[in-house]
């Protein structure tokens, strides 16, 4: 296969004495920039009594720092026209800022000000604990987020990959200003920070930015977390007032760190797109779904290989029965048109990263905390491409080998669990 006849500019990536690594991603031809910190901390880092901490640190890090208050933060910000993100995963958190590109250096040392000098305002914590608990309530009462959080306890148990990234209520509601400041301090530290700048900026002086606003953190000592042991299961939940079954099918991949692409090219040739095996079974040839899907969501933690669908309750079992049956032939044969169809896909993907800078740092910063390094384009796509149909189909041999998870949420039925099972093995 050909790769691009332009190479995209390099990430260029320097680390601090202290271990703060700072990315640099040349984009000459953007009028804007983007600037992101992102820190290896995320809800698979946080122990079982604080699950949840680091999503109310997100939310809260913007609430005042010793210089700044709620509304300084935000009008610094707006008075530049620049948006200002941020989100935690399992693996991450990051905070982001993008605007015009001669106002980068700025980003740096705002973002630095909000990651490194919170305050937590004990009268703003407890404005924020209401909207915290209003999202809590939303995922909760939204059918396919609370199949996911049963798939994560059907493949890893109590592992902390398991822990859902909002938390519980319990701990959104008596989390206290000094858990906050002590977890910051633990957790944001040298070796777990990466901050990144995409656009037409200057690397030196990006450098000379990120060394002033992160240059006297902490060192502190890389995050890691042992990996989960799988478990496999079979979990089934009713939710009144749900029309339809949501359903998840999969299992355990290796993490990014294992560099194990095979996963990642086994769920694009199952189930992306239209003509994907999928949706050909289960929705054109026997319509037992509208909405199905599959992906390999590897992190930093863990990996899994999740098919997603919803469906009725009445055609439950017939679905999860055509999935199955459906991975045990992908075990035994992996068709060369479905292969080639998921190499193209896959590299389209990643060239359409190149047009995303944020997305592209955030891809630099997991490539750092898992590799050490940035991986670019061409060895990336180098590696997708080199993956067999042998290597493919040894991904759906061990998905079976290990036993395959299943969850369903919502409009279930009776016995929904012993269901499954029997859909599962028949």
């Amino acid at each position: 296969m050909s790769t691009p006849t332009a190479a995209p500019p390099a990430c260029l990536v320097t680390a601090l004495p202290n271990g703060v690594r700072v990315a640099v991603l040349p984009l000459p031809h953007l009028a804007t920039a983007c600037a992101s910190v992102f820190v290896r901390s995320g809800s698979a880092h946080e122990p079982r009594a604080l699950a949840g901490i680091g999503h109310v640190i997100e939310h809260m890090a913007f609430k005042g720092t010793t210089t700044r208050d709620a509304q300084r933060i935000n009008l610094d910000a707006e008075r530049l026209g620049a948006e200002v993100l941020a989100h935690t995963d399992k693996d991450h958190t990051a905070f982001q800022m993008r605007g015009l590109a001669e106002h980068a250096l700025d980003f740096v040392r705002m973002l630095g000000d909000i990651v490194r000098h919170p305050t937590f305002p004990a009268d703003e914590l407890e404005r924020e604990r209401q909207v915290l608990l209003h999202e809590f309530a939303e995922v909760e009462d939204d059918p396919m987020d609370a199949a996911y959080r049963l798939f994560d306890h059907a493949c890893f148990g109590l592992h902390p990959a398991a822990q859902p990234v909002i938390g519980t209520r319990a701990h959104i509601e008596r989390l206290t200003r000094a858990d906050l400041l002590g977890f910051v301090q633990r957790q944001y530290t040298g070796a777990n920070v990466v901050v990144g700048v995409a656009g037409a900026v200057d690397a030196d002086a990006v450098v000379r930015a990120v060394d002033a606003a992160f240059g006297d953190m902490a060192a502190g000592t890389p995050h890691t977390v042992a990996p989960p042991a799988y478990r496999g299961d079979v979990r089934a939940k009713a939710l009144a007032g749900s029309g339809q079954a949501h359903v998840l099918i999969g299992g355990a991949l290796p993490p990014l760190g294992a560099g194990d692409d095979a996963g990642t090219v086994a769920a694009v040739v199952f189930g992306e797109g239209m003509s994907s095996p999928l949706l050909q079974r289960v929705r054109e040839q026997r319509p037992l779904a509208y909405h199905a899907t599959c992906a390999a969501d590897v992190l930093d933690v863990s990996g899994q290989f999740v098919v997603e669908a919803s469906t009725s309750a009445a055609l439950l079992d017939d679905f999860v029965h055509e999935v199955a049956a459906l991975l045990r032939r992908h075990a035994e044969r992996i068709d060369a048109v479905d292969l080639d169809r998921a190499r193209h896909q896959l590299r389209v993907k990643r060239l359409r990263a190149l047009e995303a800078p944020l997305q592209r740092l955030e891809e630099a910063a997991l490539d750092l905390f898992a590799f050490g390094r940035v991986r670019e384009l061409d060895e990336v796509l180098a590696r997708i491409d080199a993956v067999d149909a042998a290597q493919v189909r040894a991904t759906f041999e061990r998905l079976l080998a290990d036993g395959l998870s299943a969850v369903a949420v919502g409009s279930v039925g009776r016995a929904a669990g012993e269901r499954l099972r029997r859909a599962l093995a028949r």
